[in-house]
């Protein structure tokens, strides 16, 4: 078993407290973590305070640099890392290539991110005066880290951050503290990183309160960052509000998939399957109701739990396997309490319902009410409804009622058509003939309503960033009272 301290001011900090992760799968003791405080948390906001200026006034081409470096080092311990993901957080090997290529993929763009224009020139009526906007980097931004995509996700809110010139604090889940946040402060101590610039303080379980408390109260950090919840990111935005500080929350979403009539079944069946359980449904973009036209429904069901039941269930270190475990056991209560909720309501089980250990069997449900919880509210395991719709209307009109507004799928074999319908959808991306989970590094990625606010990649540049007027006058203004 490691042990791990935590990373401040380029210091690999001693701790006398630690805890202990385990291994989802098996068990057994994955590291040993130090278990900080609100002292630790204040020592890591100073430091990254204390960088600032250095890091915001460093010149693109030393930051990309810095960049270019950190993707080489991180592609050459790939498998390295990948045995770390699925040890720590049971990711399958699937996952882990998935994480790892979108990792490389930020990094090489945020080496030019750096270089994107940083303000406008803004059009006067007043002759002799050049005006501008400009965006300058906020300061210290406190990311709180999740546990699922644990590596793709702790990389976006550091890069992020990063590229628009301010320095990071990172809070990592106490679940996945090292696939969440300590591989990327080693990464970046190995590429040369300037001392303070990422920082990282874990914390024990039960135990990110009083590093909260340090983050919200320290007039240092200017914004928080947060990968999580919808839950916790109301409690997080009402402190927020109490000292204005600014927020960017990338939040769940209830992610619905549309299949008309005139698809291609078979790839309708392979999107539902990859939508519903990759990662074991422990994806904020997991699809979680498929609503398919009554022409094809049952032909759908039929193929659908089918291809689910061949999937391979198991140790996540086997290549073969496609569902590994839930992060905890009370994950697999949580989602198995949800399951045995609907089916005392009424509900019908396809295939599924059932758990070995963590490891949660891919479930499939129809007729559903809609007073369930697991109907309306994100559950976060390897559990899909399936639903029919008489139009493709009609399902947009029940997608639009939803509070989330993450992803969204529409599968139809008249793709003019979908791209009319995508324009329907109150979502924060719409994927027409795509699964629900898709992302590249170049685009907006981000939900509305209930799932968040703030986009991913370049366009996080105005999250991050303060837009100032800076207006000059050449010669003298003519005043209307002197």
């Amino acid at each position: 078993m490691t042990e791990y301290r935590h990373y401040r001011n380029g210091i690999w900090a001693e701790h006398t407290a630690t805890f202990d992760v385990h291994e989802p799968y098996s068990g057994k003791p994955f590291a040993r973590v130090a278990a900080c405080g609100r002292a630790d948390a204040k020592a890591a906001v100073d430091a990254a305070a204390a960088a600032f200026d250095q890091w915001a006034a460093l010149s693109p081409s030393k930051k990309s640099a810095l960049f270019l470096r950190a993707a080489e080092i991180a592609e050459s311990r790939r498998e390295e890392i990948a045995d770390l993901l699925a040890r720590e957080t049971g990711t399958s090997i699937y996952f882990a290539n998935f994480q790892q290529d979108l990792v490389k993929q930020t990094l090489l763009q945020a080496a030019q991110w750096v270089y994107q224009p940083t303000g406008e020139v803004l059009a006067t009526d007043h002759p002799g005066t050049h005006s501008v906007a400009v965006r300058k980097p906020l300061g210290v931004v406190a990311s709180f880290t999740p546990w699922n995509g644990a590596n793709i996700l702790s990389w976006r809110a550091v890069l992020q951050p990063l590229a628009a010139g301010n320095t990071v604090v990172v809070k990592p889940s106490e679940l996945a503290p090292v696939s969440a946040g300590l591989i990327v402060a080693e990464i970046c101590e190995a590429a040369g990183f300037p001392r303070g610039v990422v920082n990282v303080v874990t914390h024990a379980p039960g135990e990110a309160g009083p590093i909260a408390d340090e983050f919200f109260e320290n007039p240092d950090v200017r914004c928080i960052n947060f990968i999580g919840s919808v839950q916790t990111a109301r409690m997080l935005s009402e402190r927020a509000g109490r000292t204005l500080k600014r927020t960017v929350m990338e939040l769940g979403g209830y992610n619905p998939m549309v299949v008309l009539d005139d698809v291609d079944l078979d790839y309708a069946v392979r999107c539902a399957t990859f939508s519903a359980f990759f990662h074991q449904g422990q994806i904020c973009m997991n699809a979680r109701k498929i609503y398919v036209q009554r022409g094809i429904y049952d032909e759908f069901l039929s193929r659908f739990v089918a291809k689910t039941r061949t999937l391979k269930l198991g140790d996540p270190g086997d290549p073969k396997t496609v569902v590994g475990p839930l992060i905890t056991e009370a994950a697999v209560k949580s989602v198995h309490d949800r399951v045995n909720e609907a089916l005392d309501h009424g509900a019908q089980l396809l295939t599924g319902g059932a758990h070995h250990g963590q490891v949660y069997e891919p479930t499939i449900l129809v007729d559903v009410p809609d007073e369930c919880t697991v109907s309306t509210v994100e559950t976060f395991g390897p559990v899909v409804i399936v639903q029919p719709i008489g139009t493709a209307e009609e399902a947009i009109e029940q997608i639009n009622g939803s509070l989330y507004g993450l992803t969204s799928s529409i599968l139809t074999g008249d793709t003019y058509r979908g791209f009319e319908l995508a324009g329907k959808v109150k979502a924060g991306a719409v994927h027409v003939n795509i699964p629900t989970i898709d992302e590249e590094v170049q685009a907006p990625i981000g939900g509305v309503r209930d799932s968040g606010w703030g986009r991913t990649g370049a366009y996080s540049m105005a999250d991050f960033t303060d837009l100032v007027w800076i207006n000059v006058e050449s010669g003298q203004r003519t005043l209307p009272i002197a």
